[in-house]
């Protein structure tokens, strides 16, 4: 491992652009468009042309030996196009990118193998592309194969392998890799859930070793277990860099609508979520949240409640309150102008994942939401090792016991 101090990577006001739609069947279109390329290389670089645009728009930052850096935005952000910046894959149109030390990239886990070689011999393979020595591959053998967990598999093709076997025997590889910059993009969901937390405590244990770690990624949980700072991209520009939580807090609030479905006489004005100390996005499970929901009548209403919906990461519903059930069967009567004020709080016995707050006013005496608001804040459930799903039930192990016969 090298001895660097300061900077390991930065990126100095780097733009980079792109041209849409450079597709040519025919030497009729193809012609004039080998014409158009040559004259844009005498245009300056500054200057778009027509079907050109800013994938990065003057990127600025620098990450330290041992940081561990995570990198969100939406799809089209940029966060593909920084990598390949930084791997020399793509050059920028503008500015200046700086790498010192060995880099590997856990981009594709499993890139460069070879189905009709064995898995051992694609670790031999896949450890040279990404810059091994064979001496090193060959010490390290036996603890990629434990890791993957395949070593009855070891001297069979991979082309027989399950698409889980093959991407965890591509991680193991790549995770034996000791650089000085490490990029990591969207590989810790290969495998199961055991091996999804052997992932974790690998990338741990690479960033106590002082390995530099930048961590692109849409799973929001993985990042703020392991990134203390992130940057946000949108646009092709950087919105925050700071503290993850922060960052993460900002993200969701840009992703999410802004004020709810306004229908009938009733608005759902403000939803927040917080702890004790005040708004929050990252949660522990177990912690107590708080859900404050303020609502405006612009009509007389009547037989108003308001309900509280919490959604998996994929939207679906797995909880649902309403502060009539709550209030002993009592719901709200409110004239035009007058407010409902109320705060749910809730014990978040989840599991580890990203989770969605919906919030709806509902008329129970007519049977519909008079408005809703979907996705009025977000959070987080931080890393827990002893469940997984939606809930966490706080198992517990009351015997073990190893015989021939079970004994209760």
């Amino acid at each position: 491992m090298s001895a660097y101090v300061g900077p390991v990577l930065a990126m100095e006001h780097v733009s980079k652009k792109f041209r849409r739609g450079e597709i040519h069947d025919s030497l009729r279109d193809l012609v004039p468009a080998l014409v158009g390329r040559f004259a844009r290389r005498k245009a300056p670089s500054d200057v778009l042309r027509k079907k050109e645009f800013w994938a990065l728009d003057d990127i600025s930052f620098a990450v330290n030996r041992g940081e561990a850096v995570g990198i969100v935005g939406s799809n089209g952000a940029g966060k593909s196009t920084i990598l390949k910046m930084l791997t020399r894959i793509l050059r920028p149109t503008h500015g200046t990118v700086r790498v010192r030390g060995r880099l590997s990239a856990l981009i594709e886990v499993g890139a460069g193998f070879h189905p009709d070689l064995t898995g051992r011999e694609n670790v031999f393979l896949n450890g040279t592309i990404m810059g091994m020595r064979r001496a090193e591959i060959r010490r390290k053998l036996d603890e990629i194969v434990e890791f993957a967990g395949l070593a009855e598999f070891l001297d069979t093709p991979v082309k027989r392998y399950s698409s889980g076997m093959y991407a965890r025997l591509g991680f193991a590889v790549a995770a034996h890799v000791e650089p000085d910059l490490l990029i990591v993009d969207e590989v810790l969901s290969v495998g199961d859930h055991v091996f999804q937390q052997k992932c974790l405590d690998r990338m741990t244990r690479v960033l106590k070793d002082g390995t530099t770690v930048l961590f692109v990624s849409h799973n929001l949980r993985a990042v703020a277990d392991l990134c203390p700072r992130s940057i946000l991209l949108e646009k092709g520009r950087i919105l925050a860099d700071g503290a993850t939580a922060e960052v993460l807090r900002s993200y969701v609030g840009r992703e999410q609508k802004q004020g709810s479905d306004q229908r009938d006489s009733v608005e759902l004005q403000e939803v927040v979520l917080r702890d004790a100390s005040g708004e929050s996005v990252r949660f522990e499970s177990g912690d107590c949240a708080y859900v404050d929901v303020t609502t405006v009548a612009r009509r007389d209403v009547r037989d108003l409640a308001i309900i509280v919906e919490i959604a998996d990461d994929r939207f679906r519903p797995i909880f649902e309150t309403c502060c009539a059930r709550l209030n002993e069967g009592e719901s709200a009567s409110l004239s035009a102008g007058e407010h409902l004020g109320c705060t749910f709080e809730l014990d978040l016995h989840l599991a580890a994942g990203t989770y969605h707050v919906n919030v709806y006013a509902y008329q129970y005496s007519t049977n519909r939401a008079m408005s809703t608001w979907r996705s009025a804040a977000s959070f987080l459930i931080g890393q827990t090792r002893f469940a997984e799903g939606h809930v966490n039930l706080y198992p517990r192990l009351g015997r073990y016991a190893v015989g021939t016969a079970p004994t209760y």
